[in-house]
């Protein structure tokens, strides 16, 4: 289809009106830049087509390099001062640990060939499906980046990195950088990797989990808001471990799975976060891990392309990773099963 039909040019028309009316433009097809207000609005509804991004921390920056902004703490605050020989000292509210953020350029752009939009007219809320689309592929793609980037390259390559891991430098690769020794990549030297299973470095799960807690920072340890983050392929395999164990116990079966295999690894409570590397393990807090963006940067423009037969919707953004309390957080990786 090189033109799109008289139905499809009306939905066509609504979504852009609707879009000019949500980011309070007058011309969508001239690239135009979205009111912090307004990129705020949106990066809201990002976050909320995602569990997992709820629960992080997404948080708008001026500045596209600078001090991270979540407030916390890198140690007790109380003490008693014998102020008849000296002074009062306040301890910093922020945990100054000397590392800044970086924000890069992001594209998120997308293609609606005619056909589809043809085909999508039918629906009333033709504009609200496709922004639900485009808001949820943007979450993921935040995710995705988030636990599998390695580098902000200047030309990003999806056929040769389909994770993405080329668009930003994500929690891990922070970790690698900043922190190496929170970042447990072997156990053992010759092997070069952790293996998981009997006559393995780790005999369980709980095993490998309490022992990535301990390269927590005491002063976080035991401050009751930590959880483990466990790849796919690990619960798999102590899944598969337990339904071994309760073979012909149908009531036991039906116990581990209401509960999700089991509540807790390492008396932390366990979770699977999408993309995560399926053979690794991380703990921290929620609060610890934040997606920063510049809230002025956010550009837009929609481009009706008839020699590709297809609507062009570009969206452009600064935004980064951010490991809040570098001792509040600690890895393994290449974690090897063992049968």
């Amino acid at each position: 289809m090189s033109s799109l039909t008289t139905h499809a040019r009306l939905q066509y028309s609504l979504l852009v009106a609707a879009i000019g009316m949500a980011y309070s433009v007058p011309d969508t097809t001239q690239q135009f830049a979205v009111e912090p207000s307004i990129a705020q609005e949106l990066n809201d509804k990002i976050t909320e087509r995602s569990d997992f991004l709820g629960r992080i921390n997404i948080v708008p920056v001026t500045e596209i390099k600078g001090q991270k902004v979540m407030i916390g703490t890198n140690g007790p605050v109380s003490s008693r001062t014998n102020t008849k020989t000296t002074d009062r000292e306040a301890k910093d509210l922020l945990d100054l640990d000397g590392l800044d953020y970086e924000l890069f350029h992001t594209e998120s752009d997308v293609a609606l060939r005619f056909a589809t939009i043809d085909s999508w007219a039918k629906f009333p809320d033709f504009a609200e499906r496709y922004a639900a689309a485009v808001q949820r592929q943007i979450a993921l793609d935040r995710i995705m980046v988030g636990w599998n980037g390695v580098s902000a390259a200047p030309q990003t390559d999806l056929a040769t990195h389909p994770l993405l891991q080329d668009v930003n430098k994500g929690w891990l690769q922070i970790a690698r950088e900043q922190m190496s020794a929170q970042v447990l990549q072997e156990v053992v030297a010759e092997s070069g990797k952790i293996t998981l299973g009997v006559g393995g470095d780790y005999v369980n799960l709980d095993a490998l989990v309490h022992d990535v807690k301990q390269m927590i920072d005491p002063v976080f340890r035991d401050a009751g808001d930590l959880i483990a983050i466990i790849g796919s392929d690990l619960m798999a395999y102590d899944k598969g471990k337990l339904y071994a164990n309760q073979a012909g116990t149908p009531t036991e079966k039906e116990r581990i799975e209401g509960a999700q295999v089991i509540a807790t690894y390492g008396g932390l409570p366990s979770f699977i976060i999408p993309f995560f590397p399926a053979n690794a393990v991380v703990v921290t807090s929620w609060d610890n891990l934040s997606i920063y963006f510049q809230d002025s940067s956010w550009r837009r423009h929609l481009l009706e392309n008839p020699k590709r037969s297809r609507v062009e919707d570009y969206n452009g953004r600064n935004e980064g990773y951010v490991i809040e309390q570098l001792g509040k957080f600690a890895a393994a990786e290449n974690v090897e099963l063992k049968a």
